[in-house]
Formats: C-alpha cells, sequence, structure tokens
C-alpha cells in the first residue's frame, strides 16, 4: 500500500513580516488604483482641485508603503532567520547551487520544500523590493515637486518661489506666487522622474501578476500552505526542507 505523506508544521513568517506584508499589499492596491486615475485624470474628467485630492491620496498612500518597507528593512536585521536579509535575497554561500537543486527537484514532478523563500523566489522578493525603492525613491520627488510635500517639497518651494515671496505660502496652482523660468527649470528636472515612475509603475503591475501567478504554481505543485502560512505563520510540509532548523 502506497504510504501517506508525513505532515510537519514549520513556524515561518513571524508577526512583523506578516504584517509588513498584508500592509504593504494595500498600500500597493492603493497606489495603482490611484496611480491608474491619475494617469487618465483629464479622460475622467476631473478638475484642477479633484487632481490635486487624487494626488493627495495617492502620495498617502506611498507614505505608507515607504514606512512600512523601510520598517520591513530594519527588521530583516532583527527578525526569526526566515525574515533576516540572508534568508531573503539572493546570493551567499550555496545559492547557486540551491537554485539548480530547486530548479531540478521541481521539474522532477517532486519539488523541494522550503520553510523560508526557496532560491527562485529570492530573486522575485529582490526584485520587488528594487521596483518598491524606485517608486518610493522617485515618487517623494514627485510630490515635493506637485504637493510641495514632504521630505523635498519645502526644497522645490524655495526653487520656485516668485522674488520676496514666503516658500511655505506656496501651494499647487498659486502661480502668482511662482517665478515662471524657475518654475519651467524644476518642470524640467521632475521630467525624467515622471518617466522612470511611470515605467516603474507598469513594471511593478506586471512583476505583481508574476508574483501571484507564481504563489498559485508553486501552492499546487509543492505544497506547503504558503498562502494560508502569511495569515497563520506556519507552514504545513511534508518532506524535509533544505532551510530546516
Amino acid at each position: 500500500a502506497q504510504q501517506s505523506p508525513s505532515y510537519r508544521a514549520y513556524v515561518a513568517w513571524d508577526l512583523p513580516t506578516r504584517l509588513f506584508h498584508w500592509v504593504n499589499a494595500l498600500a500597493v492596491i492603493g497606489l495603482l488604483a490611484t496611480g491608474i486615475a491619475i494617469l487618465n485624470d483629464d479622460a475622467l474628467g476631473f478638475s484642477a482641485e479633484g487632481k490635486v485630492l487624487l494626488k493627495s491620496v495617492h502620495v498617502s498612500f506611498g507614505y505608507v508603503m515607504a514606512l512600512n518597507l523601510l520598517w520591513r528593512f530594519v527588521w530583516a536585521f532583527f527578525g526569526n532567520r526566515y525574515a533576516r536579509w540572508r534568508a531573503v535575497l539572493p546570493g551567499g554561500p550555496g545559492f547557486i547551487a540551491a537554485s539548480k537543486a530547486y530548479a531540478a527537484s521541481f521539474l522532477s514532478g517532486e519539488p523541494q520544500q522550503y520553510v523560508g523563500h526557496n532560491p527562485l523566489a529570492r530573486i522575485g522578493v529582490a526584485l520587488l523590493f528594487l521596483l518598491l525603492l524606485i517608486q518610493v525613491g522617485t515618487g517623494l520627488v514627485l510630490a515635493g515637486t506637485d504637493l510641495f510635500w514632504p521630505p523635498f517639497g519645502s526644497l522645490f518651494a524655495e526653487w520656485i518661489a516668485a522674488p520676496g515671496v514666503d516658500p511655505s505660502t506656496i501651494q499647487p496652482g498659486a502661480s502668482d506666487l511662482i517665478d515662471k523660468t524657475a518654475y519651467d527649470s524644476m518642470r524640467a528636472f521632475r521630467g525624467p522622474l515622471v518617466e522612470i515612475h511611470e515605467i516603474t509603475f507598469y513594471v511593478l503591475a506586471a512583476a505583481i501578476v508574476l508574483h501571484l501567478i507564481a504563489v498559485v504554481v508553486t501552492e499546487v505543485h509543492e505544497g506547503g500552505s504558503i498562502t494560508s502560512a502569511m495569515f497563520t505563520g506556519r507552514k504545513i510540509l511534508t518532506r524535509e526542507p533544505p532551510d530546516a532548523l
């Protein structure tokens, strides 16, 4: 008779890591939704005031994502072994060998089961972190140029303020308080950042779709309760994981 698989529970994701994941997911959904609206604001018939409000909501989601991402990077030094940098990012001793072994096992139909991220997933996580960092960096600069919000808003307000005008009084649309030449120069500066932000927006959206597909495929072929583990913190595995304690 065929032996039934032996199930064993492993502690995988600690609470701060799980909270980061879900806060980040909600923030990214909010950013994608408002970002799409911003890209189509004229077609959607937003007024000038409506566009400012829409950007304000978008940037607010961006602040949440930025602070959450910063927290995750700090926690990568203090969290459990599966939350730390060496278990999250690709590279390190034995990474190439582990990647080959995982790929071979996946193709064989009996993929290795990892408590933390498998080697290929670590590459995906690194890509997502990089894209999020690009969006945070460019987004914070653009928030300064459009809304004059921190951390760079005061610098841009000083740049474009007309002579004798207090930069702190400059608000979006205050054309009578700005120096036209300086404003045009500032807009030229922000142009490439807008392009990077928009391109990364689409790449990030595609990467998130690929991430969801990878989770489903891995869940089906590898098992290990990957999805539920991000709620419970525990994975139920049927084979001895290479990264077990």
